[in-house]
């Protein structure tokens, strides 16, 4: 179906075209179909001077980013009336899949060093707003200089400075400014940069935040999961399935190869969830020195413990069933065995990483 070649060049009242509404409802058939027909639709700007492709980007419509990047490659040079591309656009309304993709997709290291009109790249705007993602997406990205000052001479690093020197410090700010401090190390060696503050200096500043708060309720919860966990695991070690033999003080099932499976993943989850517990006893002491880098090992080691409780379960049951009415072990085995796939279902990739904290952003593209 080809579109009407009247209806195709039409504009809301802020200018928007077909191609920005679909991109903003990330068609990518209709972007597809629509650039076809007419190719410079994709440079066709709104009164605010946002392309297609920004709408995209700030909705996080990635099929529609990519399809609109096929097309027009050098879309992703156009800047909007702040002076910022598709990039820059991604960072700010935290769409990390967005920024991915163009990252993916986009060549020239000058888009993704672009300086706006306050001359901050995507990495500043990342730093000053603190995404965290974003932050780390760019900085992995060789092409990415960390070294760029702003108009007022800020690199990345010293802009997570400015908003401690405002009040804002907490694990995930520290997370940042540790990252930012490293690259910089890395890559920028023989330049001119702000001097660096010291951990000292930036902790004298710290106040209280809403991520201290979410910080403080991800250690509660992994310490209160480890430490049912470890009392679990502990009480089963004295209660071996099937008892003991009354005359030699020897598990029942002690020759039997599922009980050797049984001890090990059951000291494997008490072990793991003590090494959580004892972390996190370290981190009440100074919550913003235990940055993500730790939080990330516990939560790895919280996923090991409760795998290893599973088998543990499932183990135990088999052992203590009857040789001769094995299905009650067979259907546990197999709902254990089912339980990290149904959790993998339902949580995708979230299940193995730590979430992180990105400020929600008020919509700045407008639609009719």
């Amino acid at each position: 179906m080809n579109p009407a070649p009247g209806l195709i060049d039409l504009t809301d009242a802020i200018g928007n075209t077909a191609l920005h509404f679909a991109a903003q409802k990330n068609d990518k058939r209709m972007v597809s179909m629509l650039l076809d027909h007419k190719p410079d639709l994709a440079h066709r700007r709104n009164h605010r001077l946002q392309s297609a492709l920004h709408v995209a980007a700030f909705y996080g419509s990635t099929a529609a980013a990519t399809e609109l990047l096929r097309h027009s490659p050098d879309a992703a040079e156009m800047l909007d009336k702040d002076g910022r591309n598709a990039v820059h656009v991604a960072v700010s309304s935290g769409k990390v899949d967005a920024l991915r993709c163009l990252l993916r997709r986009v060549r020239p290291a000058e888009v993704v060093n672009r300086g706006d009109n306050v001359g901050d790249t995507p990495l500043h705007l990342a730093a000053k707003m603190a995404r965290i993602k974003s932050a780390l997406m760019l900085l992995k990205d060789t092409r990415v200089d960390p070294c760029l000052l702003n108009r007022d001479g800020h690199s990345a690093r010293s802009l997570v400075e400015e908003r401690v020197a405002g009040g804002e410090m907490d694990a995930y700010v520290v997370y940042l400014w540790e990252k930012l401090k490293k690259y910089e190390a890395l890559r920028c060696k023989n330049q001119q940069l702000p001097p660096v503050a010291t951990y000292q200096s930036l902790r004298s500043r710290r106040s209280g935040s809403g991520n201290d708060e979410y910080f403080e309720l991800s250690v509660g919860t992994y310490t209160l999961v480890a430490t049912l966990i470890a009392t679990v695991t502990f009480a089963a070690t004295f209660t071996m399935p099937g008892g003991y033999n009354q005359n030699s003080g020897f598990a029942i099932h002690a020759d039997h190869p599922a009980f050797n499976i049984f001890v090990v993943s059951n000291t494997v989850a008490m072990c793991s969830s003590v090494a959580v517990v004892f972390c996190f006893i370290w981190a009440w002491r100074d919550p913003v020195k235990f940055n993500l880098d730790h939080l990330t090992w516990v939560h790895i080691l919280t996923i090991i413990a409760c795998l290893a409780m599973i088998i543990s379960l499932m183990t135990s049951v088999y052992l203590t069933v009857l040789p001769t009415k094995r299905w009650p072990a067979y259907l546990v085995i197999a709902i254990g065995a089912c339980t990290p796939p149904v959790v993998i279902c339902i949580l995708g990739k979230e299940a193995f990483y730590i979430p992180f904290v990105e400020k929600p952003l008020l919509p700045v593209v407008a639609n009719s």
